[in-house]
């Protein structure tokens, strides 16, 4: 009997089975990067959700279409319509154009998305190749009589939906009643802007004509236009962060609504924050980490991702170095534990390719548990640590990779030369082991450690490994 795949559905607020719309076929929307600026590992969080959950939908045997957008237009630096567009202030912090900033931290994305092991989107798409389908939606809006016009730009009047944010539950009486912030024009807290005004005398560096004038697109048009031309009124899943729910999702429901009468996705998504020292991590708090920044620090990209493995999308993770440190030595441990069980061929033994059934469906059992990466990673450790042949243990591991996308297969350990100073000391040490002169075998060790290098006894011997120190 199949196992069922239940994920978690924000908009019911609950866990519910998984069914295609289409058989056989999933249309999953991602909501892309901002590129005023690099990504942080934060982001990055979300993003590795979305990977994680593409790849468990084809271990079911789905067919998946991955629509990712990249918001190079539109996002003001307040979710509330207000402030500087993030693309303009990132051209003026760099010294570059909107264009220019937008295809260089569109292009540092993809490479950390690759470096990462994240799968490519089917359909990668900026809201700047797509200002039409944005004004022809903007257009139905208005004529289904959801907009209304300001001196700055076209609203979207959300008082005509009784069901607005219900997405985020939000109490809009108590919004109104304890409303902090000047409306200027707005007939409601909540009501959002289609379309805003380039300001008079002002040439933008991104702007359009339009019906309502010359301009640019709010931030949330974009992903309800693109979504509904790549995967149609109503598709399978939409993702993001937990700070998507109360505004950016809202609107992008509110808008399909207004347009065609659906909540646009089946099931609604959301990773939760990594923290840092307790705090979320966002550019706006002004130092961030980058992907960069833990290469720069010896790390390897894919122990951040292991790091994610150990914590439950729907969890805060707090992200320390102790804790990178750790997932770096589990991702480790177990990519050495994969490469000893041997290569494929005459030395591999008969079991080779062989896949244990029982752990396999065990593994589907918790990734189908709205995607319990933590336990499905305990199991592979399970076993990695069994009794299973060497053979049946690899077949079983790189199956279970084709999820952790940890490039298990495709590992091998770096040959890296040992200083002959260092080799001499390892020799007097083993010498000295064999002897049984422990206080000179540990002094000889000492030795070898504060020379920068760790050596592990082994049955057949021993290995020496550089010793990596973490930068904290």
């Amino acid at each position: 009997m199949a196992i069922p795949l239940m994920l978690y559905d924000n908009y019911a607020r609950e866990r519910r089975q998984f069914e295609p719309l289409v058989a056989g076929a999933v249309g999953l929307y991602t909501c892309g990067p901002t590129v005023y600026d690099h990504q942080h590992i934060g982001n990055f969080r979300t993003f590795l959700f979305e990977d994680l959950l593409k790849r468990v939908l084809e271990w079911n045997g789905y067919v998946v279409r991955h629509v990712m957008n990249i918001t190079d237009v539109g996002h003001l630096t307040s979710d509330a319509d207000t402030g500087e567009d993030k693309m303009e202030k990132g051209a003026r912090r760099t010294g570059k154009t909107a264009w220019e900033i937008a295809q260089l931290y569109t292009e540092s994305f993809i490479d950390d998305m690759a470096r990462l092991n994240l799968e490519t989107p089917s359909v990668l798409c900026r809201a700047t190749d797509h200002i039409p389908e944005q004004i022809a939606f903007i257009a139905d809006i208005e004529k289904n009589g959801f907009t209304y016009r300001t001196s700055d730009g076209i609203y979207f009047n959300t008082s005509l939906q009784p069901d607005y944010g219900f997405l985020a539950r939000l109490d809009k009486a108590g919004l109104e009643a304890g409303k902090r912030v000047e409306l200027g024009e707005k007939k409601s807290i909540t009501d959002f802007a289609l379309w805003k005004f380039s300001a008079p005398g002002e040439h933008r560096q991104m702007e359009w004509e339009s019906p309502w004038g010359t301009g640019f697109p709010g931030w949330h048009i974009e992903c309800s236009a693109m979504a509904q031309k790549y995967l149609g009124d109503f598709f399978d899943i939409h993702c993001g962060g937990e700070d998507h729910i109360p505004v950016h999702h809202t609107n992008e429901i509110a808008q399909t609504e207004a347009r065609v009468g659906t909540r646009l996705a089946n099931f609604w998504m959301h990773a939760y924050f990594l923290l840092s020292n307790d705090a979320k991590m966002a550019k706006s708090a002004g130092e961030f980490l980058r992907l960069q920044s833990l290469i720069d620090r010896g790390y390897d990209p894919l122990a951040y991702r292991y790091l994610c493995l150990t914590a439950h999308y729907r969890t805060q993770l707090n992200f320390t170095w102790d804790a990178l440190d750790a997932a770096a030595k589990g991702l480790d441990r177990l990519r050495g534990g994969v490469f000893a069980l041997g290569e494929a061929g005459a030395n591999f033994g008969a079991n080779f390719g062989e896949l244990d059934a029982g752990y396999r469906e065990r593994f589907t059992a918790e990734i189908n548990d709205d995607l319990n990466l933590p336990r499905a990673l305990a199991l592979a450790w399970e076993v990695l640590r069994g009794d299973l042949a060497a053979g049946t243990k690899k077949a079983t591991l790189l199956e279970f990779d084709r999820v952790f996308g940890l490039g298990l297969g495709a590992w091998a350990p770096k040959t890296e030369s040992i200083p002959e100073p260092i080799a001499a000391l390892a020799a007097a040490r083993a010498a000295a082991r064999q002897s049984r002169q422990w206080a000179e075998a540990d002094r000889l060790r000492a030795e070898i450690q504060a020379a920068g290098w760790e050596m592990e006894d082994r049955v057949d011997g021993y290995a020496l490994k550089r010793i990596t120190v973490s930068s904290k």
